[in-house]
């Protein structure tokens, strides 16, 4: 009796597992079919991300068109890189991932185009230099020519910056040589120091100084004219994310892009 039993529950166990097994490997194929859906899915939709490297005089445009395509392509994230043009289309040619630039001068994106990086870049607004003063202008500046008083300390963008070469054009078509105290890196770093008081005077963006929102005082002078810069924008060759960076190009260029553009005080090219 013993025997039978044990024989009986022998040979029950080899079935039962063989059973399970069978019942595993057919639940094992929805599972797998599962993960691969999953990761399709993933792959086609979720976050998505479009790197913007732009000039940083337009990082208060551009982060308020930023947010507008988000909101009109939810899941997707612009990611901006703000800084010297110069920088930046260096930068690019050294290979940092960036799918737009957008740049304060032509000469800046020649870098990138030149490098077979971009092509047919869009001039989509212009931009000229005043004179920023703190707001109570302690050196009393009222021209371009207060500029070469020793004893006024004068701001200027590096000659390689966008803004620097403006300067200088802007100086040498008034006949005037500035020495200044500083040479920064990028115009909001220029007009930081206008800000914090700790230079009398700058030569910045129209826009810089708007944007200022009353920290600063602009004045205009005609020599501003010779120097206008041009600003391009352009979808990069190898940009990760493609379709979206052309779409960010489009949003710059619409009639909306060219709305927060002109309210900001850039002016149409």
């Amino acid at each position: 009796m013993v025997f039978r039993r044990l024989s009986r529950w022998a040979i029950a166990v080899p079935v039962a597992l063989t059973l399970a097994g069978l019942a595993g490997c057919g639940s094992g194929e929805p599972a797998t079919s599962g993960t691969s859906a999953s990761a399709s899915a993933s792959a086609g939709g979720g976050a998505k991300e479009v790197t913007v490297f732009a000039a940083a005089s337009l990082t208060g445009t551009f982060t308020e068109l930023g947010k507008t395509f988000e909101a009109a392509h939810p899941g997707t994230t612009v990611k901006f890189n703000f800084g010297s043009s110069a920088t930046l289309a260096q930068q690019i040619t050294q290979g940092a991932p960036a799918d737009v630039f957008a740049a304060a001068s032509p000469a800046t994106m020649k870098t990138v185009t030149d490098a077979s990086l971009a092509s047919a870049p869009t001039t989509f607004v212009r931009n000229k230099l005043q004179i920023a003063v703190p707001a109570d202008n302690p050196a009393k500046v009222d021209d371009l020519k207060d500029l070469t008083d020793p004893k006024v300390k004068v701001a200027l963008c590096a000659e390689q910056v966008p803004c620097g070469a403006a300067a200088i054009k802007a100086l040498d078509a008034a006949g005037l040589k500035v020495k200044p105290v500083t040479l920064e890196q990028d115009v909001k770093a220029t007009l930081t120091k206008v800000e914090l008081g700790e230079v009398d005077a700058a030569l910045v963006y129209t826009t810089d100084v708007i944007a200022s929102a009353g920290k600063v005082k602009g004045i205009t002078f005609p020599e501003a004219d010779k120097a206008i810069n041009d600003y391009p924008i352009v979808t990069l060759t190898k940009a990760p994310a493609g379709d979206l960076a052309k779409q960010f190009v489009d949003l710059v260029l619409s009639p909306q892009g060219k709305d927060v553009l002109t309210k900001a005080g850039f002016e149409a090219p």
